[in-house]
């Protein structure tokens, strides 16, 4: 699959583009999980690899919760 069938390369988003896009993935996972086609399921996957790749490069020291780590769930 090309990267024009794909939609608009990541790098070419400005920041609210990418975020509304990892949104819209993120809000249409689970349907496609579970109803969308073998094809769909993929392109869903490769997408979403697409777009959070896209945001890990711009955001490497992103704000991570210490909740949201081993050792912030053990304190729990």
């Amino acid at each position: 699959m090309t990267t024009r069938e794909m939609g608009v390369d990541p790098r070419e988003l400005d920041d609210d583009d990418l975020f509304r896009e990892m949104r819209h993935l993120h809000e249409t996972r689970t349907d496609t999980l579970l109803h969308g086609s073998d094809d769909a399921l993929e392109h869903h996957t490769i997408r979403t690899r697409q777009l959070e790749g896209e945001y890990l490069k711009r955001y490497p020291e992103r704000d991570v919760d210490p909740e949201r780590l081993r050792s912030g769930a053990r304190l729990r």
